[in-house]
């Protein structure tokens, strides 16, 4: 019998998550199944790697099981990126965009675990680059965004430019540059538009820019948008989990990467249900089938 592996995913501070993953190992574990976490969990017939170990054992596991909401499935998301294993987050809080859109019952996981009952589907991601003068100083990717802001009271002085041409300078708090997923989160406090997730483009918004122009924009998924940091210093923030540090005159360099990550669902909702429950929007007396 080929080998089953899962990578288990906790939210860090909620026991609700943590019973929940007890019970399921307890179930699954005895029917072969075994189940690794870069997290000491605490959990009997969890075993503990490392970060790298996931990474050169990714053959061997066959989904990632996040309990927790679009937060954990983010730091998920960070462990497999690049690898094509469908990511299953199960939703315990608030109704999320990533995770199931309701709450399936501990046999409806374990089910679905076991006999690969769920669905999926591609989710694009952001690649970024950060140049100082001729030097690559770093590069990494995003799920939900980008975003290039200040690290000080003072505004951040930016200048933008699409596939090598010239857009706008900005003094602003921040520039959010957001995939399809993530123009339901920072993005879409900031006021940008709600993009599908099939959709393949690139969400621009410029935050308190004090600018004539500083509308968000969608630009096409091909397209490059090159930040120049013109202020002291900035930060990057990928998906609110890697930060870097910048310097004025870097460069920061944002495409659409070549990876995807491959959510998983048992209810495979429709993308406008999930934003119903979301937002609570007013749709009683709908009269469509």
């Amino acid at each position: 019998m080929a080998k089953r592996e899962v990578l288990l995913v906790l939210h860090p501070t909620r026991p609700a998550a943590k019973e929940l993953a007890a019970s399921i190992v307890k179930t699954l574990s005895s029917e072969g199944f075994t189940f690794i976490s870069s997290l000491d969990t605490g959990i009997s017939g969890v075993t503990q790697v490392g970060s790298e170990q996931v990474k050169q054992s990714y053959s061997q596991i066959e989904l990632v099981l996040v309990l927790g909401g679009d937060g954990t499935i983010l730091r998920g998301a960070e462990e497999i990126h690049g690898l094509n294993i469908p990511v299953l987050g199960i939703n315990l809080g608030h109704v999320g965009f990533l995770a199931e859109i309701g709450k399936p019952s501990q046999e409806e996981i374990i089910s679905a675990i076991r006999e690969k009952n769920y669905k999926t589907e591609k989710r694009m991601t952001l690649a970024y680059q950060v140049f100082r003068g001729d030097e690559l100083v770093t590069k990494g990717w995003a799920l939900n965004e980008v975003t290039v802001e200040r690290s000080t009271e003072a505004m951040i002085e930016l200048f933008v430019q699409v596939d090598h041409r010239p857009l706008s300078r900005w003094g602003c708090d921040a520039v959010i540059c957001a995939t399809p997923t993530g123009s339901t989160a920072y993005a879409f406090s900031a006021g940008g538009p709600v993009v599908w997730p099939e959709v393949e483009a690139l969400v621009l918004v410029p935050l308190a820019a004090h600018a004539l122009f500083s509308d968000p924009m969608v630009i096409g998924a091909d397209s490059e948008i090159a930040i120049d940091v013109e202020s002291d210093e900035g930060v990057l923030s990928a998906d609110g989990l890697r930060k870097f540090a910048l310097k004025e005159k870097d460069r920061v360099v944002l495409t659409s990467d070549k990876s995807y990550i491959h959510l998983a669902h048992i209810d495979a909702a429709p993308f406008t249900d999930r934003l119903v429950a979301k937002f609570k929007l007013p749709v009683d007396g709908w009269r469509g089938e």
